[in-house]
């Protein structure tokens, strides 16, 4: 309370609280222009005289100062404090909360004074927007509250003082009506004297302090009459105010800082309230610009649509509210509402349209596309809430013609970059392969014997090398991206023309907004102009699109590489992002991984070589590649050409259009597909004899794998060759037309000419394998990197190949004429049949013609190895006969036959050891042929003795007996008639007496054969065997 009491002492330069009387230096009576001059002003210096007016003048007053009051620059000061409280009593400092935001107020004054209450350019607004940020609405009503008990407090204090001091008041104003009387009536030519007027405390006083004055100043006076003259209230003198109209501005100045505070403060209060009041009142209007950028930042849409609707509400009412009103004046509340509403609209104007410029650029560039996947519920269209925003919001173009424009002309930039590089791309691929080494012999009869398991899934196979594998890899990926209706570009067109369609057709736009006032429906329609423009546009990225395919397909490999140098293109879902092939072993080497092209631009490989090559003229083939990878990769990418052309027709875009451009494009690539795959089919064929590693057949140990090979390997690219022609597995829709045609005649006759010459290149290459031993022959293990040689010592039970000599021609010849059989009597015709039903015809003239050629082989080989064997026993049976000591004295017992026999029975028992071991079919087959030709050389040996006697008659009846009846499971119709005629050969030439006793003798002679086989049991037994055996052998064809 002390405190208090200084502070009020020291502010208003008092010695108590209550004072009984005016203070006399601020109460000057006297109407004379100075103040009185007392008698001690003659001891002291002169001092400047005072103006009865000077209590208002802060400068010439003896006060202390007042604490915290700021001083002008020429020392005064003012009731305007450096700082104050917070006036809502939210802080104890209005300086300190302004420093801490950051504003430099204590350097700048002005600044500081539009925050301080106590200042005449106090700004309420500017005190909220700052002091009071982020005040919520409760912290406002309170410092309300606190404000307005403030402001009665103050009321009352004032009150008291003017009614306390009310005579000082009246004293004060009948001084200023004195002091304009004669302000005006002074300086007159003629004054009038001055009426007296009535009696009163104040005048007397006046009167008094006048007449001293006069007495006091005579003189001066006397001299002063110009200066009267310009103070006086006249125009020449602008009614007095030319004098003094320079100090006047000084004091105006001096008083509204020393009084405005004071006297402003009801004024401020009123200000203050109404304030108040409007934030009160519209409270959410003042939320409405940061709840839109609270919006915008979290990209709720939805949210942000309806805060900008309040906005907008509140803002046309308010512009109503002026509008309505015309020239008549408007209220406090409804000039605060409308300046209210145009902050608030200038605020969110400005953001809306940053708002509406990023929604527009995103609207430009959204351009991702659905996932196999997605569904309308997984993944909404974003497009379709940017166009929703922006006709919500209000635009002054058509989102909607936006976005199918950028959507085009995104489309036709990808295909039209994408299929360029990756044309390159494979270009580059290609031409490493094509200078890269040939594979070897053994290498590619690794494929071609991996070829068979194709058809069995979860296996990795390696049917081609590495690199070609990759290159297929490669080009399958594009083919997908490009074509796919599911993920690829194709897939992009079709959902954008399905886009297109719905705002055709006015389905899209069931759900979008009408805007401010209706003012957006007018873009929901596309003219017709537009409607034509967008079926042009998109019929032209079809055409783009069919077109390089077509054009890689078609055409020799591009020379130009030079666009490997520019930048790849950076537009979403490239190309590039389908997983490699199952098949590729190695798929981190794949071009399409993130390692691919790390190539040398100083070093770009060459043009691929021009040897005459069949695939130096495909773009899409990669150099030294094999049909059954071919097959394989190219039905799989036929599939996706057939699929994208019938899903292009059913295009309603494309209703009414011919579809010969579609037919053209399958057309197109299956040709260069049968040619490309018939010239590899004709390499693999000169090959296939590589198939052929002289191990046994798992299945039948008479045959080696060669034939299951062959099958399987004619049987992979039958069938893959006829998803090529056929195209039978590729997609159609039921309302699209049928724009997959069958082949033309010319492709089947291709296929049937390179099917017929594969099969007898195989066989002639079965003939030089069994007639002349390769050099370097050697079998690939599985991993087909190292050479194994065929050896003798080795054993493996079931499959093996120690059983198998491939050195000796003899065993070689056995196991072709056995593999020779079972391609004439199952391969070969399953082959036939398959071609027949996938291709839909008949090979009648081929079939007899690869019959007889085979027939034809299987006798040259047959032939081959038993003539070497026959000349010998030919040789054995003419020295034996043709010895002269082969008939028996006639005075000799006969008790054996000839030992010529028994060396010929012994070569057939190595014959039938040798065959039974190696290809066991063939035994019965070649013991009869060769029992035809023992026969034969029989007959003939027979035939160079003129006479036989008794004994000799005897003898050859043993010996042909012995040989018969020992080889009888083999003896054939022709070995009969040949044995009868030899019996006839012998009768001509013996005499009757011969005969006569050879019948006599017949008894003795079949006991002794009898006892001959029974003793050579043992020895030929493997003939016996065979009985057990003759219910499973194959009929062998007749042979001379």
């Amino acid at each position: 309370m002390a405190d208090l009491d200084r502070t009020l002492l020291a502010h208003y330069n008092l010695k108590t609280l209550y004072p009984d009387t005016w203070p006399e230096d601020k109460d000057f009576s006297s109407d004379d222009d100075e103040a009185p001059v007392k008698p001690q002003a003659a001891k002291h210096p002169a001092r400047r005289s005072k103006s009865r007016y000077s209590v208002l003048d802060r400068s010439g007053s003896n006060r202390v100062s007042v604490p915290g009051a700021e001083r002008s620059k020429d020392g005064v000061e003012n009731l305007v404090q450096r700082d104050e409280p917070d006036p809502l009593g939210a802080a104890p400092s209005v300086v300190q909360i302004l420093k801490q935001r950051g504003l430099a107020v204590e350097d700048d004054p002005k600044l500081r004074n539009r925050f301080l209450l106590s200042s005449t350019s106090f700004s309420p607004t500017l005190f909220l927007s700052q002091v009071h940020n982020t005040a919520s609405t409760e912290s406002l009503l309170q410092g309300l509250d606190f404000l307005s008990r403030s402001i009665e407090k103050k009321s009352a204090s004032l009150k008291v003082l003017v009614e306390s001091n009310f005579e000082r008041f009246v004293k004060a104003k009948a001084t200023i009506d004195n002091v304009y009387e004669e302000m005006r009536t002074q300086g007159r030519d003629n004054d009038p004297p001055s009426p007296r007027r009535p009696h009163s405390r104040h005048t007397s006083k006046s009167g008094h302090l006048r007449q001293v004055s006069n007495v006091s100043t005579s003189g001066f006076s006397q001299t002063s009459s110009t200066d009267k003259k310009k103070n006086a209230l006249t125009k020449e003198s602008e009614y007095g105010v030319a004098g003094i109209k320079t100090p006047l501005a000084e004091v105006a100045v001096k008083a509204e800082e020393v009084w405005g505070p004071a006297l402003g403060g009801q004024e401020k209060e009123g200000t203050l309230r109404a304030v108040l009041s409007t934030i009160e009142k519209h409270r959410d209007v003042f939320e409405l610009g940061s709840s839109i950028r609270d919006c915008i930042r979290r990209k709720d849409n939805e949210m942000l649509v309806e805060e900008y609707k309040k906005a907008r509400k509140f803002a046309e009412e308010a512009r109503k509210m002026a509008e309505s009103r015309g020239q008549k004046s408007l209220s406090d509340s409804e000039i605060h509402q409308i300046v209210v509403a145009a902050r608030m609209w200038s605020d969110i104007d400005e953001q809306m349209a940053s708002f509406k410029r990023d929604v527009w650029k995103r609207l430009s560039g959204t351009h991702s596309s659905r996932q196999p996947g997605d569904t309308e519920e997984d993944r909404p269209d974003e497009y379709m809430e940017l166009i929703s925003v922006l006709l919500e919001l209000g635009v002054e173009e058509n989102p909607i013609w936006v976005w199918l424009l950028s959507r085009f002309d995104y489309l036709k930039n990808k295909i039209t970059r994408t299929t360029e590089r990756s044309t390159v791309e494979i270009e580059i691929l290609r031409r490493k392969l094509g200078n890269s080494a040939k594979p070897s012999l053994q290498q590619m009869a690794s494929y071609l014997r991996s070829a068979g398991s194709l058809d069995k899934p979860g296996t990795t196979i390696k049917i081609d090398s590495v690199k070609v594998l990759e290159f297929w890899d490669y080009v399958y990926s594009v083919m997908n991206d490009l074509l796919s209706p599911h993920g690829g570009v194709l897939g992009e067109i079709i959902e954008y023309w399905d886009i297109v369609q719905s705002f055709i057709d006015g389905k899209a736009q069931r759900k979008l907004p009408l805007g401010p006032n209706g003012s957006s429906q007018k873009y929901h329609l596309l003219s017709s102009d537009g409607i034509r423009q967008l079926q042009k546009g998109t019929q032209e990225i079809i055409g783009i699109l069919r077109q390089h395919v077509t054009t890689f397909f078609s055409e020799p490999p591009i020379d130009d590489v030079s666009m490997l140098f520019s930048p790849i293109p950076t537009t979403p879902n490239t190309p590039f992002s389908a997983p490699p092939s199952a098949l590729s072993p190695t798929s981190a080497l794949s071009p399409r991984s993130g390692t691919r092209f790390k190539f040398d631009p100083s070093d770009i490989p060459p043009p691929s070589p021009r040897n005459g090559e069949s695939w130096e003229q495909f773009a899409f083939w990669p150099p030294h590649a094999n049909a059954p990878g071919g097959v394989y990769y190219l039905s799989k990418i036929l599939v996706l050409v057939g699929t994208a052309a019938s899903e292009i027709a059913g295009l309603s875009l494309m209703r009414g259009r011919s579809s010969d451009e579609l037919k053209l494009l399958i057309g197109a690539v299956r040709e260069h597909s049968v040619r490309a795959i018939c010239a590899a089919w004709n390499n693999d064929s000169e090959n296939c004899r590589m198939l052929e590693d002289w191990t046994r057949s798992p299945d039948r140990r008479d045959l080696t794998n060669m034939p299951n090979r062959f099958m399987a390997l004619e049987s992979v690219i039958l069938g893959n060759l006829q998803k090529i022609t056929y195209i039978t597995e590729a997609a159609n829709k039921s309302d699209s037309p049928d724009v997959v045609v069958p082949p033309p005649a010319k492709l089947l006759q291709q296929i049937r000419q390179q099917f017929t010459a594969s099969l007898y290149k195989a066989l002639s290459g079965m003939v030089e394998n069994a007639e002349n031993l390769r050099k370097n022959d050697a079998l690939v293990n599985g991993d087909g990197d190292s050479i194994v040689i065929p050896s003798r010592g080795t054993s493996d039970a079931g499959l093996s190949i120690s059983n198998i000599d491939a050195t000796n021609r003899n065993i070689r010849m056995l196991l072709t004429l056995s593999n020779l059989q079972s391609l004439r009597n199952d391969v070969v015709p399953q082959l036939i049949a398959q071609f027949e039903s996938n291709f839909s015809v008949k090979l009648s003239d081929e079939s007899k013609q690869i019959r007889d050629v085979v027939e034809q082989i299987d006798s040259r080989l047959f032939s081959a190895y038993t003539k070497p064997i026959s000349e010998n026993l030919s040789r054995i049976i003419e020295d034996g006969i043709g010895s002269p000591d082969w008939a028996p004295p006639t005075t000799q017992h006969l008790k054996d036959a000839k030992p010529y026999v028994y060396d010929v029975l012994l070569a057939l028992v190595i014959v039938h050891t040798d065959v039974s071991t190696t290809a066991s079919t063939l035994v019965g087959q070649i013991l009869k042929y060769l029992l035809e030709q023992i026969s034969l050389s029989l007959i003939e040996s027979f035939k160079k003795r003129p006479k036989y006697s008794l004994a000799a008659l005897m003898q050859a009846t043993l010996d042909i007996e012995l040989m018969a009846q020992t080889l009888g499971n083999y003896t054939t119709s022709k070995a009969s008639e040949t044995q009868s005629a030899i019996y006839v050969v012998l009768d001509e030439r013996t005499d009757n007496e011969a005969r006569r006793r050879l019948q006599d003798e017949l008894p003795e002679l079949r006991a002794i054969l009898k006892r001959l086989k029974e003793g050579t049991k043992g020895e030929f037994a493997c003939f016996r065997r065979q009985r057990q055996h003759r219910a499973s052998e194959r009929p062998s064809s007749e042979r001379s």
